[in-house]
């Protein structure tokens, strides 16, 4: 199995061109427009503390700041940590970044009224002990919000990613069902919400599985 030294090299050298992609950066209003209406609806006010672990370049992160949370960005790769740092404060927004594990965030005591992950559990060595992690650091009546997906057909998983990729528990993403399945255990309740019929949220229409799990402790 890849290791996180390995996965953390991948991820530097992509922050320089990670926010091209539509979803990623939001520079079309219309798409950061969509994802500012969806975070709304999962993370509403008033101000919460808020955890977005494997935020990358911080884009989620500056729309939870301008919608007034007090936000904390985990990631592994110190070059995306420095783009988020450097956008929030461009735009006039307050915001912590860490650089870190986030299957074991490095927040010390703290604790959250909410952790949002997206698009980043299929890259980790143990999904599982990840989740658990993060359950952990919720309040009572706390929030795990996962955006996630099948990212690849069949028979391409792990292509172009890291040597060892292929052995990732979820490697390639997760279907809504079995993330359901390994979160329910840890949670009061949980719903998906289908994401791929939202062409906003990705600048275009999509073909494979995204959506969002929403669950309360």
């Amino acid at each position: 199995m890849t290791d996180s030294a390995a996965i953390r090299a991948y991820w530097d050298a992509a922050a320089h061109g990670f926010d091209d992609e539509p979803d990623h950066g939001l520079r079309q209003e219309p798409t950061r427009a969509a994802w500012a209406a969806r975070l709304a609806s999962w993370i509403p006010g008033p101000a919460r503390d808020v955890l977005d672990v494997g935020c990358g370049t911080g884009s989620l992160s500056r729309l939870l700041a301008e919608a007034g949370h007090r936000v904390t960005g985990v990631d592994l790769a110190p070059r995306m940590v420095d783009q988020a740092r450097a956008k929030l404060a461009a735009a006039g927004l307050r915001g912590r970044f860490l650089v870190g594990d986030a299957e074991a965030p490095p927040t010390g005591e703290d604790t959250f009224d909410a952790v949002l992950c997206r698009h980043l559990v299929w890259t980790l060595p143990d999904p599982r002990a990840a989740l658990r992690a993060w359950v952990s650091l919720l309040r009572p009546g706390g929030t795990l919000l996962l955006v996630e997906g099948r990212w690849r057909q069949p028979g391409q998983a792990g292509q172009g990613y890291v040597a060892g990729a292929a052995e990732l528990p979820w490697n390639g993403g997760v279907a809504a069902a079995e993330l359901a399945a390994a979160v329910r255990p840890l949670v009061a309740r949980a719903r998906v919400e289908p994401l791929g019929g939202d062409p906003a949220l990705w600048g275009g229409p999509v073909a494979d599985e995204r959506y969002a799990l929403i669950a309360r402790v």
